[in-house]
């Protein structure tokens, strides 16, 4: 869909500041209603395709200033720095290019060959056409103009494929024990004997 002045506003000062940092942005969302919007940027970190926490806080760090010095959203929202994730959102050319044969839901506005959402296996880009493998073996090449959304099936094989997530802080993580385990039910009070 085309850009509004508003996305294109946002994206001229939050783009440089992401870059800054040496991270790739995904993508720019404004989302929910007057009085409770929330602006989602999404990046990633090039070597890992991911951020971590620790990027994320200061990725928000960065951008606070200048989107309060810009203020291009009127009223109050939240700010949200995030990660792709693993079901990542296809956003950008090389999206297409790296993901291709894997699974991937779309929306599309306007109707594509009369339909508004599509399920199937990314064959490829054309330009500025995707390429997807229906499920009944039907490839349609969709406008990417036309794509309102899309986004990664999880699947075994997207998981297999997807580089490991950052372990940094996983050795300090607590474990109390299985909470299976505490439910009080011990051989003395085992309600199937009752």
């Amino acid at each position: 869909m085309a850009p509004t002045d508003l996305d294109a506003r946002l994206h001229a000062i939050i783009a440089p500041v992401v870059a800054a940092m040496g991270l790739d942005l995904v993508r720019i969302q404004l989302s929910g209603q007057p009085g409770s919007l929330t602006l989602q940027v999404m990046a990633e970190d090039p070597a890992t395709g991911q951020l971590t926490i620790d990027q994320c806080t200061k990725l928000s760090r960065a951008l606070d200033l200048p989107l309060d010095e810009a203020d291009p959203i009127s009223g109050e929202y939240a700010l949200e720095v995030s990660s792709p994730g693993i079901d990542r959102p296809l956003t950008r050319h090389k999206d297409w290019q790296a993901w291709t044969g894997h699974e991937v839901k779309l929306k599309l506005e306007p109707k594509v060959d009369g339909r508004a959402r599509v399920v199937g296996d990314i064959a490829g880009l054309d330009g500025d056409d995707a390429l997807v493998t229906t499920k009944d073996g039907v490839t349609l090449r969709l406008p990417l103009d036309h794509i309102k959304g899309a986004k990664l099936v999880l699947t075994d094989r997207l998981i297999k494929e997807s580089r490991p997530l950052d372990p940094t802080g996983a050795d300090e993580i607590i474990e109390t024990g299985d909470p299976a385990d505490n439910d009080n039910e011990t051989p003395d009070n085992d309600p199937s004997e009752d």
